[in-house]
C-alpha cells in the first residue's frame, strides 16, 4: 500500500479555475475523506488522483512514484462510483474477476482472488447471482469486490451511498469501516454527508471552493474549527451562531441571557458570532425566543427557536420534559464550549 501526496496542484476548465493550489499529506494505509458542499471540488480532486481528470498544475505522487501524467491503469488505484456500474449479462462472480480477465490474468488467480474478496464482503451466498438478483447494498459490496481484487494501492470512493436509503447507507458506513481495518489500505472517500464523515475518516479535509479550509482528525475539526465554515458543517445539527459585542471583558448579545466571556485575541467593541453547539445550549423560561418546531426523537429532541432578530436557533434537550411550540424561553450558555468568530472575517478568534 502507499501514500499519496498532493503538491500544489490546481485544476483550470479553460479560464475558470476549480481547484487551486492544493497541498496535502495522505500517509500509508490512512482513511482520508474529502467533504464538503456540492460544487466544493472534492470529487475533481478525487477524479484527478484517479487520472480521470487532467492535472492542470501541480504534481501527484502515489508512494514514491509521480503518477500525475500517468494513465489511470498505471496509477495503482481502485474507485468505487456512486453508481454501481455493474454488467447485467454477468454473475457476482464474473463482474467481480472481469478486470482481471481483460489482463490476462490466469484462472485460478482470479479465483482466489475473487474468493477472498468475497469472504471479506460476505458475498459468497451470491457468487452465481446477476446483478438484478442483489439489493442495492449487496450491489455496491460486489463494486467494492471488484476494486479490492484488482489489489490497489489506494482505494478511491466517489460518494459510494448516495444511491443507497438510509437504513442502507448505515449498514455500507459499517461495512467499509470493517472493509478499512482488514485490509489496512490508503483510502480517499468523498461525500456531501459530515456524518459519514466523522463517522469513517482518520482524517477529513474540509473543502470549500476549490480550496481546503481545514484538515484534521473528526474530533479535532469538531472541537477546534478554524473558521465559522467549518464549524458549521461538522457537526449535525450544525453549530448555532449569534451575533454580539465585545464589551470589556464580555460579550453581550441580543440573543442571549447573559453576557459571556472574550476569548483570546477578541477586542473591546470587536463584532462577533458567538457559535454554541445545541448539545451545549440550556433553555430556561422567559420571552427572547420563541419555540418554533420540537423534533422528539425518542432518548433526544431538537428544540428550534426563533430569536429576537429572527435567527434560527437549535437546542438539545434530554430528558421527559420537551418544548411546546409557541413556548418563550431564554438562552442560558455553557461557557466551557464556546467558540468566538470574527463577524467579518468569520475567522476563530482564539
Amino acid at each position: 500500500m502507499s501514500g499519496v501526496t498532493l503538491d500544489t496542484v490546481i485544476k483550470r476548465y479553460g479560464a475558470t479555475q476549480v481547484i487551486h493550489g492544493i497541498d496535502l499529506d495522505i500517509q500509508d494505509g490512512e482513511f482520508c475523506v474529502f467533504v464538503g458542499p456540492s460544487g466544493c471540488g472534492k470529487s475533481t480532486l478525487l477524479r484527478m488522483v484517479a487520472g480521470l481528470e487532467e492535472t492542470t498544475a501541480g504534481t501527484i505522487r502515489i508512494g514514491n512514484r509521480d503518477v500525475t501524467r500517468l494513465d489511470p491503469s498505471d496509477r495503482g488505484v481502485s474507485m468505487v462510483f456512486q453508481t454501481y456500474a455493474l454488467y447485467p449479462h454477468m454473475t457476482v462472480e464474473e463482474n467481480m474477476g472481469f478486470g482481471l480477465k481483460m489482463t490476462g490474468h490466469p484462472a485460478s488467480e482470479i479465483k482466489a482472488k475473487v474468493g477472498e474478496a468475497s469472504r471479506i464482503l460476505k458475498l459468497d451466498d451470491y457468487l452465481k447471482r446477476k446483478p438484478k438478483a442483489l439489493s442495492g447494498g449487496q450491489r455496491q459490496r460486489v463494486a467494492i469486490g471488484r476494486a479490492i481484487v484488482r489489489g490497489p494501492e489506494v482505494f478511491l470512493f466517489d460518494e459510494p451511498l448516495s444511491n443507497l436509503d438510509a437504513e442502507l447507507r448505515v449498514e455500507m458506513r459499517v461495512e467499509i469501516a470493517r472493509l478499512h481495518k482488514e485490509i489496512g489500505a490508503t483510502m480517499i472517500y468523498v461525500t456531501h454527508d459530515q456524518v459519514e464523515a466523522m463517522t469513517l475518516a482518520d482524517k477529513i479535509v474540509v473543502l470549500r471552493a476549490g480550496c481546503i479550509e481545514q484538515v484534521g482528525a473528526p474530533m479535532d475539526l469538531y472541537r477546534d474549527p478554524d473558521n465559522r465554515f467549518v464549524a458549521g458543517f461538522i457537526g449535525s445539527p450544525s453549530m448555532n451562531f449569534i451575533r454580539g459585542t465585545v464589551k470589556g471583558a464580555e460579550v453581550v448579545s441580543n440573543g442571549l441571557a447573559q453576557a459571556v466571556p472574550k476569548t483570546g485575541s477578541a477586542q473591546d467593541g470587536q463584532q462577533v458570532l458567538i457559535g454554541l453547539r445545541p448539545e451545549h445550549l440550556m433553555l430556561k423560561p422567559g420571552a427572547s425566543h420563541r419555540v418554533d418546531l420540537t423534533e422528539s426523537l425518542g432518548g433526544v429532541s431538537y428544540v428550534h427557536l426563533i430569536g429576537p432578530d429572527g435567527e434560527k436557533i437549535i437546542v438539545e434537550e434530554r430528558g421527559d420534559h420537551r418544548s411546546a411550540i409557541g413556548d418563550r424561553v431564554d438562552l442560558l450558555v455553557d461557557n466551557d464550549h464556546m467558540y468566538l468568530f470574527d463577524a467579518t472575517s468569520e475567522l476563530r478568534l482564539r
